[in-house]
């Protein structure tokens, strides 16, 4: 067979269209780029495997459990068209370059690339940190082989994660509720938000009491705080445990009482300066940015959630502006430092730049994915004002905070001192007081010129006394005193996770890898485990619910040590110690003494879901979750005042938007006893003679009948069918009555609607008559208000109580009018974020029957659940439609009837 004659073209293949435009613009002539758009390939569902592999050792999970674990891998349906187009420009290839990002992920599509496309040229792997043209040449000076090490790694955390959550989500679907989820991280990430939330309902407060004070000098006046009495140490806040017990020793616990006496004790007394020390302060700058670090600063100091920042950064890293943006590493390359230093010396000064470069090493304990630290990209830094015409709203604020990061990063300490004054006096009752004022001066800010870290919420004493200079003062120097007041305090509780300290927790513990996290948090709220309240997070009661299955039946699923090791241990495959393989045999299997997650699943036992999904409140009061949603129970006895019968417990509501550290022992009771009743008997219907009761529902209250059940006897005398043998059939069930049932207007409660009422809200529809053509005309109570309707045709009318008082003839009157179609007032948009680049129609979020959407008119697309509209930026709505639009229309499955057969005519 004759060699394929050459071409001279070289197909290179990143993952997206935007990488590969930017990378194009670097290349050399006959260079061929290609986006594979992501992965062209992975697991498929069970129940999409062919017929022949569902029984086989493939079948339950779409992975050859018997043989090494080895994955049944398909071309994705929508990625079809894809790999044809590729392979088609692989033919006319003499290379093949696959460019795909240099973390595991990014070998794993590569292999995938390698694996499909069956190339017969040869293949390069090409890696680069940043898309610049220095940075393109220097990866052309280092190409290699697809490295197998992090396939394998990646290999087997797709596989460990269709173990987990194959095996285990099934048991929360018994005993929890249909739908939900376990994953290997998302499940350990779940329990942590639950693990606060439960500090918090378990926290007792502590109450203690200071004084603050304003002092004057000749030099100036100062505010202090009371830090001693008779030489012991006032209490804090950080002197409780969450218990509200005191745990320091040798500690003056004022009351309300002995620090009120004491402020009025000192309003007359001598106050005079008892010492003062300065120190010397130094502040160093922070790490240059790693995905972990630039999630959490986004959200401190631009509002951005860990999913918006990471889209950013993508785009920002594909258009050539940034670094790669998924990484563990906070070093920089040589041409970073010299380029960093170089602008900090020309914008700040040659003496904020430190004699030596500044060296940072990698403070996370697995760096496995990171080239170096985010940064902007190239050899020489281009300033925010140089991009800002380039870049939208959030993409300049993004960069903005990463360029600022680098630089200061490579500048000099801030330096200054911290001055403490020490002042006391005696009180008119002999007591001591001792006062503390500290405040710091700085004298060369340093690096704090170009840029300054956020801080996350703690707990404690908020007076922080830097950045305030304090006056000129001398040991004995006289003092005078004013403002003295008592002050009371209450402990606080652990603060909630943020997603910005939240990220910063997972990568201290070590579990999962930072270029997940984003996804993770996202995954939780998607879930609705986890909801957001302003930027807190707070779990939902089926989050505590799955939390308490995990912990008593699959302890070691959800343990952070446990978790964290097995991440140590996919590090080690992909660093070619281990071999995946072996390590998911071990997992699932288990050996010797340690049971695998096969065993766990195979010896659950019995598992109470009432003990799962009910939370104790009071001795009395307990929580449960159920279908519908969380609910309270009480365990007291309710009897009938009429009968003195014994009746079901009596339940309650739960709020929605209640988060469980706010359902106390004491609002558990409120709730209790001003919930309506569940169900009230309103009488009999004199026509039918059936119970009409009134009952509160999920979707609110309403009135309906209960249709008695047929007796022994009626069921016997039902009329008996018989085989063609001749032989009796069993006797059908008969079939249920459908009972009427009818919602309560806005104006009625279950309390107060009556027996007339309920009848007519069940009479409803209510004909009024026919127009002249014969069609008839009803009137009836819908979900956005009440309505005639007229065939298809349907006008609001105005009120529920005129739905039993509008004529026909008033009916007519409303038909014979021309429709006003958006008649009612306009509702204002939710937000607005200018023209759609596409359809260049104006973009808006509407409220919605689902909740809010973005729509520019033509394409519709929900608002995310982890996004709060307070944090959706343009940006981000104008890439959900550009998402949406990209996946077509929505198939609907719909029967279709097969065409009528023509009748023969007969032949003249």
């Amino acid at each position: 067979m004759p060699s394929k004659a050459k071409t001279g073209k070289k197909l290179v293949i990143v993952e997206s269209p935007a990488k590969s435009k930017t990378i194009a613009k670097y290349l050399g002539e006959g260079f061929i780029v290609e986006a594979s758009i992501g992965h062209i390939r992975d697991l498929p569902q069970p129940s999409e495997l062919p017929a022949e592999l569902k029984k086989t050792s493939v079948g339950k999970f779409a992975v050859d459990i018997e043989h090494d674990f080895k994955p049944y891998y398909v071309v994705s349906p929508d990625k079809k068209k894809k790999v044809t187009e590729l392979k088609a420009a692989l033919k006319d290839a003499d290379e093949l370059y696959l460019a795909t990002d240099g973390d595991r992920e990014g070998e794993a599509i590569a292999w995938h690339l390698l694996e499909v496309l069956k190339p017969k040229v040869p293949v390069y792997r090409m890696t680069f940190g940043e898309i610049t043209k220095e940075a393109i040449q220097r990866a052309m000076g280092n190409l290699r082989d697809v490295d197998q090490d992090l396939v394998d790694a990646q290999e087997t955390r797709r596989v460990l994660d269709r173990l987990y959550g194959y095996e285990i989500s099934p048991v929360l679907w018994r005993k929890v509720a249909r739908g939900l989820s376990a994953g290997r991280v998302q499940s350990v990430v779940t329990r942590m938000v639950v693990d606060r939330e439960r500090e918090r309902m378990a926290f007792k407060a502590a109450s203690y009491w200071d004084l603050t004070g304003q002092f004057g000098a000749e030099s100036g006046s100062f505010k202090a705080k009371l830090a001693a009495v008779d030489g012991a140490k006032v209490a804090t806040g950080r002197d409780f445990n969450d218990n509200g017990e005191l745990t320091s020793r040798n500690v003056a616990h004022l009351n309300e009482e002995l620090a009120t006496s004491l402020a009025a004790g000192l309003q007359n007394a001598d106050f005079r300066v008892r010492s003062v020390d300065t120190k010397p302060y130094t502040r160093r700058p922070a790490a240059p940015f790693t995905t972990s670090t630039l999630q959490q600063e986004a959200g401190r100091k631009l509002r951005f959630s860990s999913k918006s920042t990471m889209q950013i950064a993508q785009r920002l890293y594909e258009n050539g502006y940034i670094t790669y943006m998924r990484t563990d590493s906070s070093a920089l390359s040589d041409e970073a430092i010299t380029a960093a230093r170089r602008q900090a010396s020309e914008l700040y000064g040659p003496e904020y730049i430190p004699q030596s470069p500044r060296v940072y090493s990698n403070k996370a304990a697995n760096a496995q994915e990171a080239h170096e630290a985010i940064r902007p990209a190239g050899d020489s830094f281009r300033t925010p004002a140089q991009v800002a015409k380039q870049l939208s709203g959030d993409e300049f604020r993004l960069y903005e905070l990463i360029w600022k990061r680098t630089v200061a990063s490579q500048m000099g300490d801030a330096k200054g001192s911290t001055a403490t004054i020490r002042l006391g006096a005696v009180s008119a009752d002999g007591r001591d007081a001792d006062f503390s004022a500290s405040g710091t001066v700085i004298t060369f800010p340093g690096f704090l010129a170009a840029y300054e870290e956020g801080k996350d919420e703690t707990r404690g004493d908020d007076d922080s006394d830097e950045a305030r200079r304090l006056p000129n003062v001398a040991k004995d120097d006289s003092l005078t005193a004013s403002d003295i007041q008592a002050v009371g305090h209450e402990t606080s509780p652990p603060p909630r996770y943020t997603e910005a300290s939240l990220t910063a927790e997972l990568e201290k513990k070590g579990i999962g890898r930072p270029s997940t996290y984003a996804s993770t948090i996202s995954t939780i709220q998607d879930r609705g485990y986890v909801r957001k309240q302003g930027s807190a997070l707070v779990p939902s009661w089926i989050a505590f619910s799955v939390i308490r299955l995990l912990e008593q039946h699959f302890s070691d699923y959800v343990d952070y040590e446990f978790t964290a090791d097995m991440e140590g241990d996919l590090d080690k495959i992909a660093n070619g110690q281990e071999a995946g393989a072996s390590w998911l045999r071990h997992f699932y299997f288990g050996e010797d003494s340690d049971p695998g997650l096969l065993s766990i699943v195979n010896n659950l036992g019995e598992i109470d879901a009432r003990e799962i999904n009910s939370i104790p409140i009071t001795d009395e009061i307990t929580l449960r979750v159920g279908k519908f949603g969380p609910y309270l129970e009480s365990s007291a006895a309710l009897v009938d005042p009429k009968t003195g019968e014994i009746v079901e417990s009596a339940r309650a509501n739960v709020p929605e938007d209640l988060a469980p550290d706010e359902l106390t022992a004491a609002k558990a009771i409120e709730l209790m006893e001003t919930a309506a009743p569940e169900e009230r008997v309103l009488g009999a219907d004199p026509h039918t003679g059936h119970t009409v009761v009134a009952k509160n529902g999920r979707y609110g209250a309403y009135v309906t009948e209960i249709i008695p059940e047929m007796t022994d006897e009626e069921l016997a005398n039902q009329p008996v069918e018989y085989y063609k043998n001749g032989k009796p059939k069993p006797p059908k069930k008969p079939v249920k009555a459908k009972p009427r049932t009818g919602s309560l207007f806005k104006s009625m409660t279950v309390e107060s609607v009556t027996l007339e009422e309920a009848l007519q809200l069940m009479s409803l529809p209510r004909a009024l008559g026919e127009d002249a053509e014969g069609n008839l005309i009803t009137v009836q109570n819908g979900r956005f208000g009440p309505y005639l309707k007229k065939g298809t045709d349907s006008r609001s009318i105005g009120s529920e109580e005129e739905i039993f008082t509008i004529t026909l003839e008033q009916a007519l009157e409303i038909y014979s009018q021309p429709k006003q179609r958006g008649a009612r007032a306009a509702v204002p948009p939710l937000a607005e974020f200018g023209p759609d680049p596409v359809s260049e129609k104006n973009i808006v979020v509407k409220e919605g029957r689902f909740g809010p959407y973005i729509t520019d008119g033509i394409t519709n697309i929900t608002v995310p659940r982890a996004t709060s509209l307070e944090e959706l930026t343009r940006e981000q709505a104008v890439e959900l439609l550009a998402e949406k639009r990209a996946k077509g229309p929505v198939k609907r499955t719909t029967t279709r009837k097969a065409p009528a057969k023509k009748k023969a005519t007969a032949k003249k």
